[in-house]
């Protein structure tokens, strides 16, 4: 996290370095890059998250001059900070994690206002947006299967650190094994983030940085012999393509 945290941090400094260098304010210049709608899609990094923390999609639509509303939805997978990878004690080659009890996904839809601090006078230029949402998040708390080692047979079980031995684990089973076990958690969720447009004039390649903080109505339990919680925030950064019109 501290090193994501860092990169993050890394990249918002080059950006805004580029952004002040390409930025030219004038207000006697048109500008040529004046949109009514926008469509987004992207990939999420956050540090609640893998590798790839999940998808996001954002409309824009032009409310005033410089003022945009935003629908978006966003599907994230949100891990404990204490989960780790092991390898199978038996010599499967499998990997699992320890003591993981559920996997927890986030579904939020967000409305806000997106408002443009700088805009783009050229081609090689970089536009600055800033940005605030507010949302309902839908949780889903799946039960984290494992293929066991029982008697010289295996069996495909829901984590239970009572019931389970290191020793005795397999690997993890298929991700859809929980699925017909699935609880809902409803919450909420806020975001404010900087967004840097690299685009053409109908085309748009940006970099969306921030932080959200998400609240559900009941803790959320990933891994029972750790502490768990109902409040989560992190920080995220967003590579996003796509269009507008």
């Amino acid at each position: 996290m501290q090193n994501f945290c860092f990169m993050l941090k890394k990249y918002c400094f080059i950006i805004i370095f580029l952004s002040s260098i390409s930025i030219h304010i004038n207000a006697q210049e048109v500008d040529y890059f004046d949109y009514e709608h926008e469509i987004l899609w992207g990939i999420n990094k956050n540090t609640n998250a893998g590798l790839i923390g999940g998808g996001v999609l954002k409309f824009s639509n032009k409310i005033a001059e410089k003022l945009y509303s935003t629908i978006g939805v966003e599907l994230v997978n949100v891990k404990h900070p204490k989960e780790n990878k092991y390898s199978s004690a038996l010599g499967y080659g499998r990997t699992f994690i320890w003591a993981k009890q559920n996997y927890f996904f986030s579904f939020r839809g967000q409305y806000g206002r997106e408002m443009i601090l700088f805009s783009k006078k050229d081609q090689q230029g970089i536009q600055v947006n800033a940005q605030v949402a507010i949302g309902p998040s839908i949780g889903m708390q799946i039960p984290y299967y494992i293929k066991y080692n029982r008697n010289s047979r295996m069996e495909i079980e829901p984590f239970d650190p009572d019931i389970h031995s290191f020793n005795n684990v397999i690997g993890v089973a298929s991700f859809t094994e929980g699925f017909k076990e699935m609880k809902i958690r409803p919450g909420i969720n806020f975001k404010t983030a900087i967004n840097f447009e690299f685009g053409s004039k109908k085309s748009s390649t940006s970099i969306e940085v921030g932080f959200l903080a998400e609240a559900f109505t009941k803790k959320i339990i990933i891994i029972p012999t750790a502490e768990n919680k109902s409040i989560f925030t992190s920080a995220f950064i967003t590579l996003f393509y796509g269009r507008k019109y």
